[in-house]
């Protein structure tokens, strides 16, 4: 995919990153500088920087692979302890144990959904704040903090169904605080790679998540193993202390980034705006980039669209383990550790083949297997966990791949100069349909009474994206 036709403006003219002039705006937020014009390859980013940039992902990583994934939601929050014992009694074949556990899937989706609101709303507003003060990391640790304020409180929520509503809610809360953290980290790609390095370094960020996902839950297994040294594991406590772990593991490894990479320069060429008139600016924002940028405007659609169905397959994937293919807590466990091992290794391989092919033809294939693999779960979902322990890691083996080369395919497209503008876009368009997934899930969960349907839903919204992904026609000096 190195040579495709450019892509054609309103005017007919051929659109090149070089000869798209792009009029100065408002500074929403929205489309503010997240990041500084990618270095020519010339200049040699410290590798101190890159390494403690991709640390970060090592650091939040649990929250994901830990909490929202394959232990504390999976094997405790959506689990018996929080459905009424009466039920429970009648056993899993019963009609009102399937109804009060599809209730429980449901609920945590929409609990997703409404977070993904949350941050639809926030991510311009926030995105100012950072851009033009020149604060980025500083906000960054803000909301690495109230993520970790989360995962310490999930401490409290005690084995029993009066404390479910707490649990989803901290839970959808950390989800915002992360997603809107990713916001500025995702921005400060720029200030550690290069033209020539960013395919790998954004897959390298993207590689040292899930290996850290991995260690995480190694641990997990091994203190599983040793029964919690002899400790009353009663009332949740093993998944409670688990989330806590989390928190400290957290503060841990978010140091470095904090320490070792520069803060970023604010933005003083464009007057402020306040927070309605952000949307308004947005919007205009968006207008401008259609008109000028026509590849540009389809991948931010078709970004913002599939993101959500990537984040969906690791949201739910141990929930369809465990509830659809009967996966034990000790299955789940492992299937967590190899998938977490798959997706990494993938991801920082694909970062390599991103620079050599190009950043699309790794996101059109990424596509195509996550759907063709969802489709195959929902179809034999009821063949046994053979089917999900071959499908279900090809799923992760695709997952990180797209989005580490989402982040350098963007950087390629970018028009020259203007760099930071459109991963501030992006990084807004993203977050503003966080909620699509978790929507479908609990949409399609509730209405047919049954987990599996909820695949069906994230396979929507991945073939959606993958339907945009075909109006991106990457310049021809860019390898995408």
């Amino acid at each position: 995919m190195s040579n495709e036709s450019p892509d054609g403006d309103t005017t007919g003219s051929d659109v090149t990153a070089t000869s798209i002039h792009v009029p100065a705006a408002a500074n929403s937020g929205a489309i503010g500088a997240m990041g500084r014009d990618l270095p020519d390859g010339e200049h040699s980013i410290p590798r101190k920087q890159v390494f403690s940039w991709a640390l970060w992902d090592w650091a939040t990583q649990p929250f994901n692979s830990v909490i929202l994934t394959f232990v504390f939601v999976a094997l405790y929050l959506v689990g018996d302890s929080f459905i009424d014992p009466a039920i429970v009694a009648l056993g899993t074949d019963s009609a009102d144990y399937k109804a009060a556990s599809a209730a429980l899937d449901s609920q945590f989706g929409f609990a997703l959904f409404i977070g993904g609101l949350f941050v639809a709303v926030l991510a311009p507003v926030m995105g100012q704040r950072g851009d033009s003060s020149g604060n980025r990391k500083r906000w960054l640790l803000i909301n690495t903090l109230l993520l970790i304020v989360c995962m310490a409180l999930l401490f409290f929520v005690e084995a029993a169904p009066a404390y479910f509503v707490l649990g989803i809610s901290l839970v959808s809360a950390g989800s915002v605080f992360s997603e809107i953290a990713g916001v500025h980290y995702n921005a400060m790609l720029a200030q550690v790679s290069t033209r020539r390095t960013v395919g790998k370094v954004s897959g390298l960020g993207w590689g040292f998540g899930y290996l850290g996902g991995i260690v995480a839950l190694v641990i997990v297994v091994i203190v599983t193993q040793l029964d919690w040294f002899g400790m009353d594991t009663s009332n949740g406590m093993a998944y409670r202390i688990i989330a806590l772990g989390c928190a400290v593991w957290a503060i841990a490894f978010s140091i470095p980034i904090m320490l070792n990479v520069s803060e970023s320069a604010g933005r003083t060429d464009r007057p402020k705006v306040g927070f309605l008139r952000s949307y308004v600016v947005l919007g205009h924002d968006v207008a401008r980039i259609f008109r000028t940028s026509r590849s540009t405007f389809w991948f931010l659609i078709a970004s913002a669209i599939y993101r959500d169905g990537l984040a969906g397959v690791f949201a739910f994937g141990a929930i369809i383990a465990a509830k659809v293919f009967g996966f034990s807590n000790n299955e789940v466990l492992i299937f967590g550790i190899v998938a977490n091992l798959v997706a990494g290794i993938s991801t920082i391989l694909s970062g390599r083949l991103d620079d050599r092919f190009g950043a699309r033809a790794v996101i059109m294939t990424a596509l195509g297997g996550l759907i063709v693999a969802s489709l195959v779960v929902f179809f034999l979902h009821d063949q046994g966990v053979i089917v999900f322990w071959v499908v279900g890691l090809v799923l992760c083996m695709f997952v990180g791949p797209a989005q580490a080369s989402s982040r350098s395919l963007l950087a390629r497209l970018a028009p020259a100069g203007h760099e930071g503008e459109i991963f501030g876009l992006y990084a807004t368009t993203g977050r503003a349909a966080s909620f699509m997934a978790p929507g479908l899930w609990a949409l399609f969960t509730s209405v047919f009474v049954g987990t599996h349907w909820g695949i069906l839903g994230i396979a929507i919204v991945l073939l959606v994206g993958f339907v945009f992904m075909l109006f991106v026609r990457t310049p021809q000096h860019v390898r995408g």
